[in-house]
């Protein structure tokens, strides 16, 4: 029953691919085998396992399940979908991945396949492997990757198709990998319920049943066993026995020629041995005796017309040698001679039976020693390298038969003879390396406690095994029965193994809660695969330290240690230590050996040596050891290079020659010499002219890089370090690689010798790398700290920085918190007043609450209110309200207080609250009637920045400023300014203006105090731990150097965290960004998945949850997500169902914990850092957003305890243990933007002299620190004169710089942006252009552009008219570019970032062109400033200017305008004529009016009916009742 390929399967492929014979080219049919499996390989997604002789073609039926792969991803129009899936091979020897890579390569290059081989010897990038279908790897490098829950998680996620090909290696020594590999793999299709299928080739194996459960195959559709029969050539099996102990073995030659010359009848033979020297040793001896006994003719080659190669390359006798140290082109050349017939006998060692297919008549295994380099001895020929070489023998193609003899010493003979006739069950050897296994699973967070190791025991071989055959696994027969799922002995295993790794301390192991917690240590052995018993012992060398010495060797290593050994070898030639030392070194100096048994351990010792010294370096630098951290460092370069530390840098370029390398040595021209010295005296330094130029380029190209740290001490023991690393040298894409250069850097105690702080950065090709960090600081004071830099990658590539603490001034210590005093609670009914106590449904006020309410609700003066998060201060900011501005951080939170008062105060009480942000405006008359004013620091800054002219400024009697902890980030400055003009303004007009400030606890209450005007009467300052419901914190740090996935391993711990703390309660997760609330739920989900009850965070009847909503496949499963770029009605209905307790968990990004009170009993903050746009890396949450995230834990109505648990990089756990349990001092951040400031104060009239400008500093909070804290300002010393002068150039500096942006001039005052101003200063702009002079504007610089983004620009810019520099696709200006014509073509956008990236775009697109328009009304520039206003109607209206006007009206697109003319007409008579009304009108625009407001103002006036455009993009531009922006003016 054979499948012609004609008949079937190229029909097949003919209707998938469109070709007959792109990948089985050459081929006429399938063989039988193929032909049986042919259904379910191609035609269904079943796990498979094929039994079969060696030759049968199983590679084939490889090849048939990766098309069926290839056709799942095959997009109409025969496109294939290559990013969606990853193939992977996994072949026993790097050999075999060698030639199934090439086969692979070859056979699916015609679809546009991309196969690269991962080995030991072939490393690839990330993004080599992105680029990569298939991979053909080794079970050691495959089970590498999988177990780092850091860095390769996203590869094995899109992993559709397993090959294991010999499986039948479950036997041997590699057996466990595979067991891990195939367990780890059936777990993640399991907790994903993703699919991937798994296809294993093996030989005829006794015991196929077992495997096959094993690889989870289902035993009636995929499970195929064929027998010898199955053979493409039948196997004829001679067994020689030799009885003589003597080593000479003329005896065996005389055995192996008989052989030979009875078998060249027919045609070729291999002869197999087992070293590379003993390869020409039997060749030479074989064609000696020949000669002896008068048969060479036999083996002499046919006189054919390439003859003549062969005559020169090789043995003229026909025999020929093939083994792995030979040169690649030489291997190649004796597999073609051989193949080709001019050679009759080829002696080679084993790696050609598992490496290349190259089959002959006959084969011979001469001896069945082979030397084995791990043990350091001599063992047996293993029974699968026995079958392989025999699968070896019979051509298909031109044998009827082939011959298999093996030749051994008679004792072995039986033993032979047995394991190819009567073939055991092969047997699990997975517990000898269950203890490393377990630890992997462990660091990798798929096994957490000892019920889930049970359960992954479950899916090994060893399980099946030992159900089959528990005698071998010392299980009595009793035992069995009591337990025939042995769960007790897997759990007696298990709580064993986790012992030894608890006493080895790479775990950490709770026998009484069954809890596993991997440790650094363990994390690093199970990264670096390294065994538990070398943990154990403390020697690294348990690794490598069965080589014995042989007397053989003494003699070489003798050689060795004198010629390329330039450190003594401890020990010396004559045990093992000293061996691997010496050959180690050898290895370095790039030393030649002989002795084939060196060789093979100096290959052992080399590849081993750079893993171990690696794991090393990161248990050093863990240690917190600077001197060890560093050597280490430099050793592993060292090894990777193959190059000694002494030796110049310049011999890192293979460009350069060695006689070159040596006179730069001789003449001891160090890189700096070099580099200070012009390209023609290099030349004539080193007598050849022409090479200067290249040593010189060479010489620049060597990473190096200057640093620049300074220090500003947050608390007394607490330094904050910004380090500033420019690169300094010329990058080289072919050099350097495109993606960066990895650094180490470290900060160390030359004096205590520690490491306080380290982390790896990777050296960016176009920016200098900005660093942020904490590190300890001591008293007395130290006299330096070294911050060390040093290349990951580059030998002589290093920078050291010294912190100096000469002139260092620690800040005062602070004073001590306010005493919650133990009174009695406060009943509502103190209020004296009906309605306020209406407002309240609690009938007592809290111990908080109650301290504070006479000074508050009774008094007038001024308070500062330091308490934790969630301990009742809105409550306290109504005490103090009527006639009040308050203001709130966020948008969100002023939302979140009008949708509270509004109901509550305007309602109830009768009294008028009026929103004002950005989003909304009333107008004049609205906010002079209002009693009480809501609004956001920015915009009641510019609200005030006119204070003379507005009235109800002047008439606020109390200011409510929440959270004015955040002076000390980013927009403090705001905060920072209002405070110091509302002071401003009382002093002035004589009235007084009460000032109340919420803020978390803080550090240094009494300075902020001091700057509010508070004496002690007002100030309140409780202690963080002082809140209504207690907060327990847990604190987990995380290793990893990549952020994606680091994130990634932070989901399981979540999850457990979840089902340890909060089973049932409610969970509130926060993590950076959109995508990571996505990831997070699905990860959560494919936990849930593995539960019993996976939908038990759900509490209420599913059909209410599906809506049509983007939620509803996790809000399924009771998990909610909440950030801006949801719909207004999908967030309304996940916050609804999140405070009803219909769902449990809700994953939001960060701005929830300040926007919508929604208290949980369990908080995880998943991760402390965000990507910052403007810096374009990742950075950390400002310490006040943590403590407000964990402030959401802790529900006062229901939990008598909170929960927060904070997921850290590890290297930051210590800053967060310190800072989340004591107040954080604040400092200001008013000096980075002083001049924008200073320009606004100018501009309002407010300062109008230098002596203006100094007044101004000294009404500030910067001014307070500035004293109290003067190193964190870099203030020298805080003498009268030294604060005088650093005020007086400080004020010098910026009012120079606003001069020099043409902000103003001296005695005479111009406000505008001095980009703005440069730019339109051509009277003429074009539309165009203008776009482009407005996305230069420094508001942009900020927008982010994420990861990979460059190439989404790159390809949004494709579809755009206008063209943008394709260089700066990276850039956040020309991203801003684009989204603007994204806008005016209403193109579609790559994803929803975008769109929310857009609205940022054009919140501030109307600012900046107001401003513009300003500048050009101001100087005359008639054609500029209708330009401008035409631009804005682009912006308001979403079109381009030469687009026709009827496509602003509501529903009618492109399409519509070519319908009959006379059915549109009508209503074109609705549509203002814009360009005569905003020209008119621009004339007339007012400073206080934005332009935006008055274009939609006029525009509104002339529709004959207020209409809605939800297809608009800006729809609020479009309210009904237009508010009257001019009203705003003076």
């Amino acid at each position: 029953m054979q499948h012609t390929l004609s008949s079937v399967f190229y029909r097949l492929l003919c209707n998938i691919f469109r070709a007959e014979t792109l990948v089985f080219k050459g081929m006429k049919r399938l063989n039988r085998i193929q032909s049986m499996v042919f259904e379910t390989a191609y035609n269904t997604n079943e796990n498979l396992l094929i039994c079969a002789p060696t030759g049968a073609g199983k590679t084939n039926i490889a090849m048939l399940t990766v098309l069926h792969e290839i056709r799942q991803h095959l997009q109409p129009g025969g496109v294939i979908k290559k990013d969606e899936f990853k193939i992977v091979y996994v072949a026993p020897m790097k050999a075999l991945a060698a030639e199934m890579t090439n086969y692979f390569s070859k056979r699916l290059e015609p679809l546009g396949i991309t196969v690269k081989e991962l080995t030991g010897d072939m490393q690839l990038t990330k993004g080599e492997i992105l680029r990569t279908q298939m991979l053909v790897t080794t079970p050691e490098k495959w089970d590498v990757v999988t177990r780092k829950s850091v860095g390769d998680v996203a590869l094995s996620q899109i992993v559709r198709l397993l090959i294991l090909d010999e499986v039948h290696l479950l036997h041997e020594d590699r057996g466990p990998v595979l067991e891990s590999l195939v367990a780890r793999t059936i777990r993640q299709v399991e907790s994903t319920q993703s699919m991937i299928r798994i296809l294993g080739l093996s030989a005829t194996l006794p015991n196929y049943l077992d495997v096959a459960a094993f690889l989870h195959v289902n035993p009636y559709i995929g499970l195929f066993f064929f027998d010898s029969r199955f053979r493409p050539v039948p196997l004829g099996q001679t067994f020689v026995g030799i009885k003589t102990t003597n080593k000479n073995y003329s005896i065996c030659c005389v055995d192996v020629v008989t052989l030979l010359t009875l078998y060249l009848c027919v045609c070729q033979v291999m002869v197999f041995v087992h070293a590379r020297n003993a390869t020409v040793r039997t060749a030479m001896g074989l064609i000696e005796m020949a000669k002896n006994l008068g048969d060479i003719c036999f083996f002499q080659p046919d006189q054919g017309p390439d003859y003549g190669q062969c005559e020169k390359q090789m043995f003229p006798e026909g025999f020929g040698i093939h083994h792995a140290g030979m040169l690649r082109s030489d291997r190649s050349l004796m597999e073609s001679m051989f193949s080709k017939g001019h050679l009759k006998v080829l002696v080679c060692t084993a790696t050609l039976a598992w490496g290349v297919n190259l089959p002959a008549h006959a084969v011979i295994i001469k001896g069945t020693q082979i030397y084995d380099a791990k043990r350091g001895a001599l063992v047996d020929l293993g029974i699968l390298d026995v079958m392989q070489i025999f699968g070896r023998a019979g051509r298909p193609q031109f044998d009827k038969y082939g011959e298999g003899t093996i030749i051994t010493t008679h004792d072995k003979l039986s033993h032979y003879l047995t394991l190819l006739t009567q073939q055991n069950p092969i047997e699990s050897q997975f517990l000898d390396s269950l203890a490393d296994n377990l630890n992997a699973e462990i660091a990798l967070g798929t096994v957490t406690n000892v019920e889930e190791a049970v359960k992954w025991l479950s899916y090994t071989y060893f399980y099946v095994r030992m159900r089959a055959n528990p005698l071998v696994y010392g299980i009595n027969h009793k035992a069995y029965q009591m337990d025939p799922a042995l769960e007790l002995y897997r759990r007696e295993l298990v709580v064993e193994s986790g012992r030894k790794l608890d006493k080895a301390r790479m775990i950490r192991f709770e026998e009484r809660t069954g809890y596993f917690a991997s440790t650094d240590l363990g994390r690093t052995a199970s990264h670096f695969y390294i065994r538990y018993n070398t943990i154990e012992v403390d020697s690294f060398l348990h690794q490598i330290q069965h080589h014995r010495v042989r007397d053989e060797e003494m003699e070489e290593l003798e050689q060795l240690l004198c010629n390329y050994c330039e450190l003594s070898a401890a020990g010396g030639v004559e045990n093992g230590y000293g061996k691997v030392n010496i050959l180690l070194q050898t290895y370095i100096g790039r030393g030649e050996v002989d002795s084939f048994s060196l060789i093979s351990d100096l290959s052992y010792v080399a590849q081993n040596a750079a893993r171990i010294i690696r794991a090393l370096f990161e248990i050093a630098l863990r240690k917190r050891w600077p001197a060890m951290t560093y050597r280490l460092l430099t050793l592993c370069k060292v090894i990777d290079k193959r190059l000694w530390g002494f030796a110049h840098p310049l011999r890192q370029f293979p460009n350069l020659s060695h006689v070159v390398l040596n006179r730069l040595e001789e003449k001891k021209l160090t890189v700096d010499k070099l580099k200070e010295m012009r390209k023609d005296e290099i030349g004539h330094m080193l007598h050849h002219v022409n090479v200067g130029l290249t040593v010189k380029q060479c010489v620049h190209q060597i990473p190096s890089i200057t640093m620049e740290a300074s220090i500003q001490p947050i608390t007394r023991t607490v330094l904050r370090v910004r380090l500033l690393v420019t690169p300094d040298f010329r990058w080289n894409d072919q050099v350097h690689g495109s993606v960066g250069e990895p650094w180490w850097l470290w900060v160390e105690d030359p004096i205590n010798d520690h490491i306080y702080h380290s982390e790896y950065f990777l050296l960016q090709k176009k920016q200098p790398q900005h660093i942020v960090f904490t590190i300890p600081i001591f008293e007395p004071l130290p006299s330096q700290y070294y911050i060390k830099a040093v290349s990951d990658r580059w030998l002589g590539a290093e920078a050291v920085c010294i912190i100096n603490f000469q002139n260092l001034i620690l800040p005062e210590r602070h004073p001590p918190h306010t005493e919650l005093l133990d009174l009695q609670p406060l009943p509502v009914t103190a209020l004296g007043n009906r309605q306020y106590e209406s407002l309240y449904k609690f009938t007592h006020f809290n111990p908080i609450q109650t301290q504070i309410f006479h000074t508050l609700y009774h008094t007038d003066t001024n308070v500062l209110l330091g308490a934790p998060t969630g301990s009742g201060k809105t409550i306290a900011a109504e005490m103090a309200m009527f006639r009040v501005v308050y203001i709130a951080p966020l948008k969100a939170l002023v939302r979140e207080r009008i949708e509270d008062w509004k109901i509550r105060i305007e309602e109830k009480l009768g009294k008028k609250v009026v929103e004002l942000t950005g989003d909304v405006t009333p107008d004049m008359r609205a906010i002079a009637q209002a009693d009480l004013i809501v609004t956001t620091p920015e915009k009641w800054d510019g609200v005030s920045r006119s204070w003379q002219n507005r009235s109800y400024v002047q008439k606020v009697a109390i200011l409510i400023i929440d959270e004015i902890h955040l002076l000390g980030e980013d927009r403090g400055p705001v905060l920072e300014v209002i405070v110091s003009r509302t002071n401003f303004i009382s002093s002035h007009t004589s009235k007084s203006v009460r000032v109340v400030g919420l803020s978390t606890a803080l550090a240094n209450a009494r300075d902020l105090a001091d700057w509010l005007g508070i004496g002690q009467v007002g100030l309140f300052n409780f202690r963080p731990s002082v809140r209504p419901v207690p907060l327990e914190v847990h604190i987990h740090g995380f290793p990893g150097q990549h952020y994606c996935p680091r994130m990634a391993s932070m989901n399981k711990p979540t999850f457990q965290a979840i089902r340890s703390h909060s089973p049932a309660k409610p969970v509130l997760i926060f993590v950076s960004s959109r995508r990571q609330t996505r990831l997070t739920a699905l990860d959560l989900i494919a936990y849930l998945a593995t539960e019993d009850n996976p939908k038990q965070w759900l509490h209420q009847d599913e059909r209410e949850v599906l809506r049509d909503s983007n939620l509803k496949l996790t809000l399924a499963f009771g998990i909610g997500m909440h950030h801006a770029g949801l719909h207004e009605r999908d967030r309304k209905t996940v916050e609804e169902l999140f405070v009803n307790c219909k769902i449990q968990v809700l994953i939001a990004t960060s701005t929830l914990a300040w926007g919508v009170n929604f208290p949980a009993h369990l908080v995880v903050v998943k991760g402390t850092e965000y990507y910052d746009g403007k810096s374009r890396r990742y950075v950390d949450y400002p310490i006040t957003d943590v403590l407000q995230m964990m402030g959401r834990a802790g529900r006062p109505q229901f939990d008598d305890q909170g929960k927060a648990v904070i997921l850290v990089h590890d290297i930051k756990k210590d800053f967060y243990k310190k800072f989340l349990y004591e107040p954080f001092p604040v400092e200001s951040s008013l000096l980075t933007v002083l001049s924008d400031h200073l320009n606004a104060e100018i501009a309002a009239g407010t300062i109008s002299s230098k002596q203006d400008a100094m007044d101004y500093i000294t009404w500030t909070y910067f001014f307070r620190r500035l004293v109290m804290n003067p190193s964190y300002y870099n203030l020298e010393d805080i003498s009268h004169e030294s604060i005088n002068k650093y005020l007086s150039s400080l004020v010098e500096r910026s009012l120079r710089d606003l001069e020099c942006s043409y902000c103003m001039e001296i005695k005479e005052v111009s406000v505008c942006n001095a980009q703005i101003k440069k730019a339109v200063a051509c009277v003429r702009l074009p539309v165009s252009l203008l776009i482009s002079v407005s996305q230069d504007a420094e508001e942009y610089a900020e927008l982010p552009v994420r990861h990979n983004e460059d190439q989404l620009n790159s390809q949004l810019a494709q579809q755009l008219p206008l063209q943008v520099n394709p260089h700066s696709y990276d850039s956040a200006h020309t991203k801003t570019h684009l989204l603007l014509q994204a806008h005016f073509s209403h193109a579609q956008l790559p994803c929803s970032d975008y769109t929310t990236d857009t609205k940022t775009v054009l919140d501030n697109a109307i600012r900046i062109c107001q401003a513009m328009l300003d500048v050009a009304a101001n100087e005359g520039w008639l054609v500029t400033a209708i330009s401008i206003c035409n631009l804005v109607q682009m912006i308001v209206q979403g079109r381009w200017l030469h687009d026709s006007s009827l496509l602003t009206l509501p529903h009618v697109e492109q399409q519509d305008l070519y319908l009959s003319l006379a059915t549109v007409v009508p209503d074109t008579s609705r549509i203002p004529n814009y360009s005569s009304i905003d020209r008119v009108y621009s004339s007339n625009l007012s400073a206080n009016c934005s332009s935006n407001e008055s274009v939609r103002a006029h525009r509104q006036a002339l529709w004959l009916h207020p209409i809605s455009i939800p297809a608009f993009p800006l729809p609020h531009l479009y309210s009904p009742n237009p508010p009257q922006c001019g009203s705003l003016s003076n």
